[in-house]
């Protein structure tokens, strides 16, 4: 036990495991950083990049690492590179490395649900704000875990550079074992040592999954001094007081019925598309569609599942190309520029905050990583400059206004679909759009949990004089909430009119049959 004391101490092993952490820091530091290009270049549009990536990849995973520590320390000099063992060591530990690191980059990428990343995009958050703030942060912390293993395996990859006389701490082990045939308590004290570093890259790494992990800064109060408390939420409204909304959008009237609705009037044309199509492969979804909504009017898309109203209103926005027509949402032709080329993707995000347009998702797309009070108010700090305390009191006031400043610091994950899309809602609304498109709001939600979302939606509808443009297959809150309803099938506009025309007194077979199916479903 003495000689294990000493060996565990011994300056020339200690000295050798100053080595090995040089070679992890170059190792584990070098591949991340060429794993963050490779990954970039595996997930591009371009083939012939990704292509490049791949076939690199493959190269590096399907040699061994002591091949390629031989090539780097030997080879490299014959064409004019001449590198230091630990540098060798280091260089060729990263380039192994990388192509590991790329892959859990890759695949943590592609893991971020596509619909928050389309809610960014509808949010006005370019490509490179939509990685800092959406895909990122959800990326790594998915990531943790496999970069503490891949710390580990670095570390221990290290050992193989004592091939190339660098003087590691398993090169010194054998050395001094092999000068005092101890090999016993030598090679048991390097175990431990290892084994040491095993423990602090392991402490470490759960360090960082507790500190991007949202519920277990809840759960360990001392973590919570690493991030700034939020806002106080207001409190939940006691029973049978209705919540307070926000300035702009006023609140309804209870005495006003749909048989009695209050004087409307519309503005100059807010949503003008003309000739718009749009094809999926062989698949065209959209065949020549032309829509025109003013200001202040509220307009119902219905049609059967397939008839395009999810992608018509994707085009509005450009969340979705077009493959021949034109649209305009007041005044900007988002995604395109004057002589109707298509923009790059941070021009158009500019283009949907200009506009004004908001959307809520039929499947609610909430940020997972974010609270109810930081998915309203992050965007208005992220896209439109908003200070901290005047994004939260506007996400206070929305949340306030659909019922949910009780859970204003709860994760999604933790609310009902009935409350995510309140969420939702309300997170469309904070910018203050002018123009908001509402897909499918309720067809995600249980029966039970549709009242609550179409009553917030009926009071905007009614109060707010906002521009909305819904798709839904609920025909009883069309013909409340909707001026005009414009029938869809086959990716084209069959039947459109004032609502009450459209759903009591139906011209065309095609949405009679529909009224009819789905007048049965309500019953």
């Amino acid at each position: 036990m003495t000689d294990f004391l000493h060996y565990l101490t011994l300056p020339y092993l200690l000295q050798g495991m100053g080595f090995t952490l040089r070679l992890l820091a170059m190792g584990f530091v070098g591949g991340l950083a060429l794993g963050l290009v490779l990954a970039s270049m595996l997930l591009s549009r371009h083939r012939a990049v990704a292509a490049v990536a791949r076939a690199y990849t493959t190269l590096y995973r399907g040699t061994p690492l002591i091949l390629q520590l031989v090539f780097v320390f030997t080879v490299l000099p014959h064409a004019g590179v001449t590198l230091t063992p630990v540098v060798a060591g280091g260089v060729a530990l990263a380039m192994n490395e990388a192509t590991f690191f790329a892959e859990i980059i890759r695949s943590a990428v592609r893991e971020v649900p596509a619909g928050q990343r389309a809610a960014g995009r509808a949010l006005g958050l370019g490509p490179a704000g939509l990685l800092r703030h959406v895909v990122g942060p959800q990326a790594f912390r998915s990531m943790v875990p496999a970069l503490g293993n891949e710390a580990v395996a670095t570390m221990k990859n290290s050992a193989l550079a004592s091939i190339i006389a660098v003087p590691e701490l398993t090169l010194r082990t054998q050395q001094l074992a092999s000068a005092t045939f101890d090999y016993f308590e030598i090679y048991f004290a390097t175990a431990v040592m290892y084994l040491l570093l095993t423990a602090a890259i392991t402490g470490l790494q759960l360090l960082v999954e507790a500190l991007v992990d949202p519920d277990g800064v809840r759960r360990r109060g001392w973590l919570a001094l690493w991030r700034r408390r939020p806002a106080t939420a207001t409190p939940a409204p006691p029973p049978g007081h209705a919540p307070a909304a926000p300035a702009d959008v006023p609140v309804p009237d209870d005495r006003r019925t749909h048989a009695d609705p209050p004087p409307r009037s519309f503005g100059e044309a807010m949503v003008e598309a003309r000739g718009l199509r749009r094809s999926y492969g062989d698949t065209e979804v959209l065949a020549g569609i032309d829509l025109m909504v003013r200001e202040g009017e509220v307009v119902a898309l219905l049609g059967p599942s397939g008839s395009g109203k999810s992608t018509l209103l994707r085009t509005l926005n450009h969340l979705d190309g077009l493959d021949g027509g034109s649209v305009l949402v007041n005044g900007t032709a988002i995604g395109y520029d004057w002589q109707g080329r298509e923009l790059p993707e941070r021009r158009t995000a500019r283009q949907r905050v200009t506009a004004g347009v908001g959307m809520v998702f039929q499947s609610f797309d909430l940020f997972e990583h974010l609270t109810v009070r930081e998915n309203v108010a992050a965007p208005l700090r992220w896209v439109h400059g908003l200070g901290r305390d005047e994004a939260s009191a506007r996400a206070d006031e929305l949340l306030a206004s659909v019922g949910m400043s009780h859970r204003a610091d709860a994760l999604p994950r933790h609310l009902s679909g009935g409350q995510q899309q309140r969420v939702g809602i309300a997170r469309a609304l904070a910018p203050r759009p002018r123009v908001l498109l509402l897909d499918e709001p309720t067809s995600a939600l249980d029966p039970e949990k549709v009242a609550e979302v179409l009553q917030v939606i009926r009071d905007l509808a009614r109060t707010s004089g906002l521009t909305m443009v819904i798709a839904t297959h609920q025909l009883r809150f069309a013909r409340e909430v909707a001026d005009r309803v414009v029938f869809m099938a086959g990716g084209v506009v069959v039947e459109e009119g004032p609502a009450d025309d459209v759903l009591l007194r139906p011209q065309h077979a095609l949405t009679r049959s529909f009224v009819g199916a789905m007048d049965s479903a309500e019953v």
